[in-house]
């Protein structure tokens, strides 16, 4: 099975990007973030004129994520239990939903960005990854057969190899200790990240600013952390970077991973 993330920034924008991407690379499973869009404004046909099922949450034109499958999609799950709220009034962003895809539980993630050091959205990005952390544990206290995985947009670079340079990210977010130890403590949890050893050295999103992509001033953000059991399965993964490229791209490219479920 072929899974893969993708953060769309618009999918109305983009729609005909990715259901082409869907059959390039014969994709069974597309979890997408940055919707930006409420349900009735989702292109929802283009999806199911090219197979797909799709579960989708979005409250306005901010955030908003979903899970295309052509494998089936069911016991979907908007948000995640405690999921923290964020602005006044608090409100539980449209930033999660998970649904189990060919005996796959796929989550579909677009992890708050934190946007400065000492702003409130720091901190909200903080205590949204470590209650994620604390139920994606839970999730393997009570089976650790589970095939899970997480996939999306995560705003964190955890490694200095993942930003162009150290030295511009200086007192920015994404790299931060506290980020970083966030995002590590998934692996604590029992997750393997499992991108980074068939892809390593790339990045994942170049800004629309500054000329970022043809420079080569990028970041690696997306990724994908399998549970115990599926990482086992995990054979191969890539980044589209093409996808980067021409006009009307996403500022993110997508993130592919193949699973054989018969090991």
């Amino acid at each position: 099975m072929r899974i893969a993330t993708w953060n769309v920034n618009s999918i109305r924008t983009r729609i005909d990007r990715v259901v082409a991407f869907l059959e390039r690379w014969d994709v069974d499973v597309l979890a997408m973030q940055e919707l930006k869009c409420k349900p009735e404004q989702f292109p929802m046909a283009a999806f199911e004129e090219a197979g797909y099922e799709v579960a989708l949450h979005g409250l306005n034109q901010w955030n908003g994520v979903a899970i295309a499958s052509r494998v089936g999609l069911n016991d979907v799950a908007v948000g995640f239990p405690g999921m923290p709220e964020f602005g006044d009034p608090p409100v539980a962003e449209a930033r999660a939903i998970g649904a189990l895809c060919g005996g796959v539980k796929v989550w579909s993630l677009y992890v708050p960005n934190g946007r400065e050091i000492d702003h409130p959205h720091y901190a909200y990005k903080l205590e949204w990854l470590g209650t994620l952390k604390d139920v994606a544990r839970g999730w393997l206290e009570d089976d650790g057969d589970r095939r899970i995985a997480l996939m999306g947009d995560w705003n964190v670079a955890p490694l200095d190899e993942d930003v162009w340079s150290m030295e511009f990210f200086e007192g920015k977010t994404h790299v931060t200790a506290p980020e970083r130890a966030a995002f590590g403590a998934f692996e604590d949890a029992g997750y393997a990240e499992v991108t980074r050893p068939h892809t390593p050295g790339v990045y994942t999103y170049w800004d629309y600013q500054q000329l970022r992509f043809p420079k080569g001033e990028g970041m690696r953000i997306d990724f994908v952390y399998a549970s115990p059991e599926l990482s086992t399965m995990v054979t191969d993964a890539h980044v589209d970077r093409e996808e980067r490229k021409g006009k009307g791209a996403s500022d993110h490219a997508p993130v592919i991973v193949d699973v054989d479920l018969s090991l």
